[in-house]
C-alpha cells in the first residue's frame, strides 16, 4: 500500500469518527417503507484526496421490482412517472440488486480503514427507512450501514445555504440541476452526493476542519 493511500484511510476515517458516509437515495411507490414498494435504488460512494477533499467516486443503480404483495400509491406513481411493470426498466428483485451494492460498500470501508458506512440522504430518515425495511424483508445479516445515524443534507444544506429543497441548494451552491431528470433515483443521489461533498469542503475551506489539536 502507498503512502497516499494510507493517508487517504487515515483522512477519511478521522474526519467522519471512523464511518464512511454513502449516498443513498430511494424511489417507492408511497410514504411507507413496510407496505409500499421500493422501486428505485442507489448508491454513491465517495473518495477523499490528499489534501482532505471529498468527492463522489462510484455510481451504482437498480430498478426494483415490487416486492410480493407491495402497495403501490398511484398519487405516488405519477410523481415520478415510474411504471413498476414495464419491462424496458430491466428489474431486478431487492436480494440480486442490494447484494453487490453491499459488497462494494463493505470494500470501501475496509480500504478507508472505517468501521461502519454511514447513510447519507436528502431526508435520509425517508431514504433509511425504505433501505431498512428491504434489508428486513430479504434478511440480510451484513448490513454495512449504521442502524440508526444517518447525514442528512436537508438539515445541513438548511444551516449552510439556507436551503431545504434538493434542486434550491445545488442551485446556490453552484451545482447544475436538471429539473427534468429529478426523480430518478441515479440522478438525485449524484446530485445528493454532489451536494454533501460542496458543504464538506466549504466547511474545510472556511477554516472548520481540521479542528485546532489541543495542547
Amino acid at each position: 500500500m502507498t503512502i497516499e493511500e494510507k493517508q487517504d484511510k487515515s483522512l477519511m476515517a478521522q474526519r467522519f469518527r471512523g464511518f464512511l458516509p454513502v449516498v443513498v437515495d430511494v424511489e417507492t411507490g408511497g410514504f411507507n417503507a413496510d407496505t409500499d414498494a421500493l422501486l428505485e435504488i442507489a448508491m454513491v460512494t465517495l473518495k477523499m484526496d490528499d489534501e482532505g477533499y471529498l468527492h463522489p467516486d462510484e455510481t451504482m443503480s437498480a430498478n426494483i421490482h415490487p416486492f410480493d404483495g407491495a402497495n403501490l400509491e398511484q398519487e405516488a406513481l405519477d410523481f415520478t412517472g415510474i411504471d413498476p411493470f414495464d419491462p424496458e426498466r430491466d428489474a431486478e428483485f431487492e436480494i440480486d440488486a442490494l447484494t453487490p451494492m453491499f459488497q462494494t460498500v463493505r470494500r470501501e470501508i475496509k480500504h478507508y480503514g472505517c468501521n461502519r458506512a454511514v447513510l447519507v440522504g436528502h431526508n435520509a430518515h425517508f431514504d433509511h427507512g425504505f433501505l431498512r425495511a428491504a434489508i428486513d424483508r430479504n434478511d440480510i445479516k451484513r448490513d454495512p450501514f449504521h442502524p440508526f445515524s444517518s447525514f442528512d443534507t436537508a438539515s445541513i444544506a438548511a444551516i449552510a445555504l439556507g436551503q431545504t429543497v434538493l434542486a434550491k441548494s445545488c442551485k446556490t451552491a453552484g451545482i447544475d440541476f436538471d429539473n427534468s431528470e429529478a426523480h430518478s433515483a441515479a440522478y438525485d443521489t449524484y446530485k445528493t452526493a454532489e451536494l454533501f461533498c460542496y458543504i464538506v469542503n466549504r466547511y474545510k475551506d472556511l477554516g472548520g476542519w481540521p479542528l485546532a489539536e489541543e495542547d
